[in-house]
């Protein structure tokens, strides 16, 4: 336990966005599963959204949401054959 009062405003911070990273990575992978299991126009906005949304705020990279985003389109575009 941190004993400087910045230390310990930091570390309730630190466990505030922890939780915050925590619920945006479960939202994305909760919606790439939804899509996975139901493909439908909606599933799959919802899921680019969620993913956009990851990206924008630092929880995973750009460049591993566009991954994913790709490779969530091809198992889709697969299916739907």
């Amino acid at each position: 336990m941190p004993n400087i009062q910045s230390a310990r405003k930091e570390l309730r911070k630190a466990k505030k966005r922890a939780a915050l990273n925590k619920l945006r990575r479960e939202n994305f992978k909760d919606s790439i599963k939804k899509a996975i299991k139901t493909p439908s126009a909606d599933t799959i906005k919802a899921a680019q959204k969620a993913l956009d949304k990851a990206a924008k705020a630092g929880v995973i990279k750009k460049n591993t949401a566009s991954r994913r985003l790709s490779r969530l389109m091809k198992k889709l575009a697969k299916t739907t054959k």
